[in-house]
């Protein structure tokens, strides 16, 4: 049996490794924060998502020294928010130094930013469901191929999305080309009448 098992386990990671690859892992960026101003990173996220982020704060001058941060109204060298996503939508988080500390200069600011399936702790999921091993491997693809199959299905609703709008503008675009001909034509004809007018007054014609 035991070689069963870990034929087993062999195809779940294998399998978990090729569906992960087709998902956004989670993503470290670094920031330069201005000394006034504010740094934002920004991703476009479809609606019921988690999204967690962890960060943290470098003063490369005076690595003993480390400035606070200000994001959502907190101040502080390091911390973590999270949310989930009501609606599609351009989510953005935005930092900026402490207005009430001294000037400082080369502050970075690493964040950690997850999405999805990357942002949920199979940590807690594992003790609460008691699995572990090829199950909880099984749980984390059957919850990445439902993370892929929402976004096959945000992404259609979006191409859907964009050729609605896509084929309005181009019935605008045939109505203003079909009254731009129309007037040039009408003005055409004026002249025409105009001129043989005119030129039967003067009995040129």
């Amino acid at each position: 049996m035991a070689p069963r098992l870990n034929s087993r386990a062999a195809v779940a990671v294998l399998l978990l490794a090729m569906v992960a690859s087709l998902l956004p892992a989670a993503r470290g960026i670094w920031l330069s924060i201005p000394s006034s101003g504010t740094k934002c990173v920004s991703e476009e996220i479809h609606s019921n998502v988690v999204v967690l982020a962890d960060y943290y704060v470098i003063n490369e001058e005076k690595p003993e020294h480390v400035p606070k941060v200000s994001s959502r109204q907190e101040n502080a060298t390091h911390g973590q928010f999270a949310f989930t996503t009501s609606e599609a939508g351009n989510y953005m988080a935005c930092f900026w130094l402490d207005e009430h500390q001294e000037h400082v200069a080369n502050v970075s600011l690493g964040l950690e930013w997850k999405t999805g399936i990357a942002a949920k702790d199979w940590d807690s999921v594992a003790k609460k469901e008691k699995i572990e091993g090829v199950e909880l491997d099984l749980k984390r693809l059957e919850a990445s191929v439902e993370s892929i199959h929402q976004n096959l299905i945000y992404l259609k609703e979006r191409e859907a999305e964009m050729r609605e709008v896509s084929e309005q503008t181009n019935g605008r675009v045939a109505w203003f080309s079909i009254m731009a001909l129309s007037v040039c034509i009408a003005v055409a004809t004026f002249q025409v009448w105009y001129l043989t007018r005119y030129f039967q007054k003067k009995k040129l014609i």
